[in-house]
């Protein structure tokens, strides 16, 4: 059973990076394989992400590939985690902030669900409504707050992208996420306009959850996002992820019982939103409001 090598996630990345790092470095598969004195076919299922993977592989990749050590302490964590059955990333532990495995995770996906709850997915926030929402942070120096920012605004350029082709993205957002005004009510207002920009286009559907829906599944599971990935070059499709992100961390879910959890209550919030063009209504509605309020 695949599910006993552990989760897919860490796996996946891993092995996405060692390969990106051995095309950098100019090194072909054969050179690599006869480098570390291995088979081939070892190099390949590495960056495929199929099986587990040695800490002292991943050095030794890594110094053929003459990798910066902070790189290198990031890929020894990511590999010793690839034995884990599931797998919970905390931020600034092993891995540094610029080595953002959700971010990569979201590059490759072809089918983006998210539900938020409390505010607007990064994915689709204004600068304005960002810096509004890094304002909070007291910890954070205004130079961190303006990367962070750069990075959500560079994310969303995955909507637009013509090849490879731009992934389905479904959103379900909470009408309490509409009402609630971050910075001020101009950055409000501008925030929803945008919603309804991005909502206008072909592979985006946006869908009110109204407050009338009352308590439902979706205020248990609270926000999270599910990401399908394309077949690629195998005949079985990379199984899908589910992200779950908290204060101090974040959970990647793979497992076939949690995936089909989620798809509940997503089939769920499904039935209970309103359609896009009733949601594109109220979004219209709470713009009128804000302005005049």
């Amino acid at each position: 059973m695949t599910e006993d090598m552990g989760s897919t996630v860490p796996r996946r990345q891993l092995g996405r990076t060692l390969k990106q790092l051995r095309t950098e470095a100019g090194v072909t598969l054969d050179a690599a394989a006869e480098a570390l004195e291995c088979s081939r076919q070892k190099v390949w299922r590495i960056e495929s992400g199929l099986g587990v993977v040695r800490s002292l592989d991943v050095q030794a990749m890594c110094a053929l590939y003459d990798v910066r050590p902070d790189l290198v302490t990031a890929l020894v964590g990511l590999a010793s985690q690839t034995k884990a059955k599931g797998w919970w990333h905390a931020y600034g532990d092993a891995i540094p902030e610029w080595f953002e495995l959700y971010v990569g995770l979201e590059a490759v996906a072809s089918r983006l669900r998210f539900f938020y709850d409390a505010m607007v997915p990064g994915m689709l926030q204004t600068r304005d409504y960002a810096l509004a929402v890094y304002q909070h942070r007291s910890t954070m120096s205004d130079e961190e707050r303006d990367r962070l920012v750069e990075v959500r605004l560079q994310r969303q350029s995955l909507l637009t992208r013509r090849l490879p082709s731009a992934p389905g993205l479904e959103l379900i957002i909470h009408e309490a996420a509409l009402l609630r005004i971050v910075g001020s009510r101009e950055t409000m207002a501008g925030q929803l306009r945008h919603l309804l920009d991005v909502g206008a286009r072909p592979n985006v559907s946006i869908r009110v959850l109204p407050l009338a829906a009352g308590l439902h599944y979706g205020a248990v599971a609270g926000t999270f996002v599910m990401l399908n990935f394309p077949p690629g070059n195998r005949n079985t499709p990379e199984p899908p992820i589910v992200y779950c992100e908290s204060l101090t961390g974040a959970l990647y879910l793979d497992r076939p019982s949690e995936l089909a959890a989620y798809e509940s209550v997503w089939a769920g919030l499904t039935a209970l939103a309103l359609d896009e063009g009733q949601s594109r209504h109220m979004i219209e509605k709470i713009v009128g409001e804000v302005h005049h309020g």
